[in-house]
């Protein structure tokens, strides 16, 4: 598993049967701050990821990769390598939050 940030949404006219109705997001998969702990830093990269938790652009989500976006009864039958699981509340190393949807977000949704 995997945190990344929502960054856009795909829109596909012409896929395969089993797509249709799906909900692609963009997201940009997110470490650790290696310098001092403080905080998500992008890792640079960008996967294509079915939604399946209703996640919207600039929220902190849980992803997964490979068989496993295949394990939801949702997403079995679809030919993915990416799925969104989770959207993220917090972020905590030890005692330490380095994360919060309240905060990021301005009171939270």
């Amino acid at each position: 598993m995997f945190l990344a940030r929502v960054t856009g949404s795909v829109v596909s006219t012409q896929k395969v049967d089993a797509m249709v109705g799906q909900k692609l997001l963009v997201v940009e998969p997110l470490r650790v701050n290696e310098k001092d702990q403080s905080g998500l830093v992008s890792t640079g990269r960008t996967f294509i990821c079915v939604d399946t938790v209703g996640a919207g652009e600039g929220e902190v989500v849980m992803i997964v990769q490979g068989s496993s976006a295949r394990f939801t009864p949702q997403t079995k039958p679809l030919p993915i390598d990416c799925a969104i699981i989770g959207i993220i509340d917090s972020v905590h190393l030890g005692a330490k939050s380095i994360f919060s949807a309240k905060d990021a977000s301005g009171g939270g949704k």
